[in-house]
């Protein structure tokens, strides 16, 4: 049987792909930020990542696929203990394990149905497809208003209600998923596990909060 089909080695490749993702999420959190520089700040952001489109589509090439095979293994993975278990005990005691360890399927889902909202929101613009038409002058040459198309939605309180809901699902399943990188490369132990579990929370609450402030700061008229 080829590795990548054993249970070992579907988990190597959760837990490559899940840091991968941690290391996306927080590039792109560090870019969203920028939105306190101001209107020029976001735009020339979003502008200076379409400067060179090879290296843009390449890279968002190898984070679909990355993503793609994290989903897939995780289902997988879920699948295959369920099945192992197909009887459910009947008093199930969780002592040694996390709210968010025991929910990692159900918080990946939420996220994924997320993401595809957030693509259809501000990529695609399904929702509003008035946002194409926003633009703005930046160093004397005409630019996607990246800025304004935010600013439009997070004061709606509908919208920035579901970021807000998805920067604490995304807490959750982070909280967990980074240490369990870590596990899935054999590097957890008694010596390590604690400072692994504070290190992994730690990595959560910094993403969530760097997500949260910007649609909160908007809504609230903050900037």
């Amino acid at each position: 049987m080829r590795w990548y089909k054993t249970s070992l080695g579907k988990k190597y490749i959760m837990g490559v792909t899940g840091l991968m993702l941690v290391g996306f999420v927080i590039a792109h959190m560090l870019g969203n930020l920028s939105a306190f520089a101001g209107p020029s700040g976001l735009n020339g952001y979003a502008e200076h990542l379409r400067a060179f489109p090879p290296f843009l589509w390449g890279f968002r090439a190898v984070m679909a696929v990355a993503f793609i095979l994290h989903i897939w293994t995780g289902i997988t993975l879920y699948l295959e203990n369920k099945a192992a278990r197909p009887v459910g005990y009947a008093k199930k005691e969780n002592d040694r394990t996390s709210f968010s360890a025991q929910t990692m399927i159900w918080t990946g889902l939420l996220l994924l149905a997320f993401v595809v909202y957030h693509l259809l929101q501000f990529t695609v613009h399904a929702f509003n497809p008035e946002f194409a038409a926003m633009t703005t002058v930046l160093a004397g040459t005409t630019v996607f208003n990246v800025f304004a198309m935010v600013s439009s939605s997070f004061h709606k309180f509908g919208i920035a209600l579901v970021y807000w809901v998805a920067t604490i699902v995304l807490l959750l399943h982070v909280s967990h998923g980074f240490q369990s990188f870590f596990q899935s490369l054999g590097w957890t132990n008694d010596r390590t596990k604690l400072g692994l579990e504070k290190s992994s929370r730690v990595v959560a609450f910094v993403v969530m909060f760097g997500f949260i402030i910007i649609p909160i700061s908007f809504f609230f008229g903050l900037m």
